[in-house]
């Protein structure tokens, strides 16, 4: 099943005259590289708030794991 494509919405942006014309130059699609530069945005910050919001339970975690080891390390393979 073909997902549908996600509503789209014109916005205005500053961006260096020497980068638009450095991407016309190399046929690179502006908005394109836009959106993905956004989206690797968005995942990095979400990624930092969860690892901030989480930072107390992973510090816990591996206060234990330096203590007691692994809790299945006996039925590891390698």
């Amino acid at each position: 099943m073909l997902k549908p494509k996600p509503q789209r919405k014109s916005i205005s942006i500053s961006i260096s005259s020497q980068l638009i014309e450095e991407a016309k130059t190399l046929n690179i699609d502006i908005s394109g590289a836009a959106e993905e530069g956004t989206m690797k945005a968005i995942a990095a910050e979400k990624t930092r708030r969860w690892q901030e919001e989480n930072n107390e339970a992973i510090a816990g975690w591996n206060d234990y794991v330096r203590r007691n080891g692994l809790p299945l390390a006996k039925y590891r393979l390698f």
